[in-house]
């Protein structure tokens, strides 16, 4: 057994100098300490081993197998220094050399307008949904009083994926969502892209809006405008006011257009207002009865507004953008000036 162990011994450390990574480590313990090893081996042959003997054959084996492990662990602990040497120098830094510069980024701006929009109106306590860019003709127009055949959808140009499923030309289609699974009182805004067949320097076929929803009792425009004026006077300035025109719009009546008073020459006229003073700057409307009525809200005793915002519209006006394709361009000379 002595001259067994002897042999295996020499054989061990002949090896054990040839190890010089992980997985040659990894097969040494197999070979040698592992289930089916050598060592083990060694112990199961002691039932060949007289009687008498099993006992100092069996101390000789241990004294082997402690000092095998030991002789692993310092083979573990050198390939684990050898590695960290090689690593280190891998990860060598040159004090010497100039830093890299990492330039910093920005948001864009349309996502910087559409944060601050939310931000605005969700302290006044909206909630915000987002509902499918991908919507059926049921949400998008026929239960927002707009029917097929109505000389309002050929203003949008549709998109249609499919019969009666378009790419949805507003987000009313999700206040339409909010109002099915919610009862009054309710605050939503409801942001997100729409897709319509404009494209000239002020439109785009796809383009962002949001759009805001309240519905309670007693309702009224004068609540409209007193929320407007918040909403502009946080975007544009404490100084600028709202002017209500009246428009036309199938989800509301009455509908209006809401302007505000130009922020760039206080009202006095300037290129920017046409030399009028004021700036139109988005839709609104009490929200339709026949709009509450297909939602099963009572008319009679709820009310409600409901208001729509060009996100790219009121971004041109604030960083005085002229062409709204200019966002969609990835141009990093326009991008840069908004790292604010």
């Amino acid at each position: 057994m002595e001259e067994k162990i002897n042999a295996l011994k020499q054989e061990l450390e002949a090896e054990a100098g040839q190890v010089r990574s992980k997985e040659e480590l990894s097969a040494f313990w197999q070979k040698y300490l592992g289930k089916n090893g050598s060592i083990p081996a060694l112990m199961k042959g002691l039932r060949d081993v007289p009687k008498e003997d099993r006992p100092a054959a069996g101390k000789t084996i241990n004294e082997f197998k402690v000092w095998a492990e030991a002789r692993y662990q310092e083979l573990n602990a050198e390939i684990e220094r050898i590695e960290l040497e090689a690593r280190n120098k891998s990860e060598q830094v040159d004090i010497t050399m100039p830093g890299t510069v990492r330039p910093m980024g920005s948001l864009h701006p349309i996502t910087l307008v559409k944060n601050q929009i939310i931000d605005v109106f969700s302290g006044m306590g909206f909630e915000i949904y987002e509902g499918p860019e991908i919507e059926d003709d049921d949400h998008n127009f026929t239960r927002l009083n707009v029917p097929k055949n109505h000389p309002a959808r050929d203003m949008q140009d549709t998109f249609y994926v499919a019969e009666d499923i378009v790419l949805r030309t507003q987000t009313s289609g999700g206040q339409i969502r909010v109002m099915d699974r919610e009862k009054p009182p309710i605050k939503v805004l409801v942001p997100g892209r729409v897709f319509r067949s404009d494209s000239d320097a002020t439109h785009s076929p796809m383009f962002h809006q949001m759009e805001g929803l309240v519905v309670d009792k007693g309702i009224t425009l004068c609540d409209l405008q007193g929320m407007l004026d918040k909403f502009v006077q946080a975007l544009f300035g404490p100084e600028v006011k709202t002017r209500l025109r009246p428009s036309y719009f199938p989800f509301t009546e009455p509908s209006v257009e809401v302007d505000v008073s130009c922020f760039e020459c206080g009202g006095k006229g300037c290129p920017l207002c046409k030399h009028t003073g004021w700036i139109e700057v988005l839709g609104a409307g009490v929200v339709h009865h026949s709009v509450l009525e297909n939602c099963g809200i009572d008319p009679n005793v709820y009310s409600g507004f409901a208001f729509g915002i060009g996100i790219e519209r009121i971004a041109m006006l604030k960083y005085g953008i002229n062409n709204i394709g200019l966002m969609f361009e990835n141009d990093l000379r326009f991008l840069k000036q908004f790292n604010d």
